[in-house]
């Protein structure tokens, strides 16, 4: 299915109806993807950069869908990126972003069960380069929020480093401010 298909499911869900930082979520979630594709990444990444918020986030209250649903998002978007979506959806952010480049990386808290999950190596790798891609399409477009979160943001992409590309890395750190 085409982006711009799958894009208008999204909005069927009323992605555009939803404030974000600078905007709407629909322009964040769209800017979000075309920044993952910019980056060559797989495209289970690329689409899940698309519903990347789909179930809400540690920093983004607002649901799309509820987790409850999770089958009819797989059935829309496929298991590899459903995957993706939900984990970074379910991060415990505060708990885990300082696992980050340490001996418990692989250990996320989940914060709809309330439990540790598991990661791979894999889906740790897909993880950072979507929190990366994230982070990045929201600094782009506002100095105070690069101004507010820039420094704990560059020391958060700095132990991301070995689990993304360095040139994603290096781009995403120019863009912060801190090259």
């Amino acid at each position: 299915m085409a982006t711009s298909e799958l894009f208008g499911r999204l909005k069927a869900l009323g992605a555009g109806e939803f404030v974000h930082f600078n905007g709407s979520l629909e322009e964040h979630l769209i800017g979000t993807e075309a920044l993952l594709r910019r980056w060559s990444c797989a495209e289970h990444v690329c689409i899940a950069g698309l519903f990347h918020a789909a179930y809400g986030t540690a920093g983004y209250g607002e649901q799309l869908v509820s987790v409850e649903l999770r089958d009819k998002v797989t059935a829309l978007i496929g298991q590899e990126a459903e995957s993706l979506v939900y984990l970074y959806c379910a991060c415990g952010r505060n708990a885990f972003y300082p696992r980050i480049g340490s001996l418990d990386q692989l250990h996320m808290p989940n914060r709809f069960t309330q439990q540790e999950q598991e990661l791979s190596i894999a889906e740790l790798e897909a993880f950072c380069v979507l929190t990366m891609a994230n982070e990045t399409q929201i600094a782009a477009a506002s100095s105070e929020f690069r101004t507010q979160h820039g420094t704990a943001l560059a020391e958060l992409f700095g132990r991301m480093s070995g689990l993304v590309e360095n040139a994603i890395l290096s781009e995403a750190l120019a863009v912060l401010g801190n090259t």
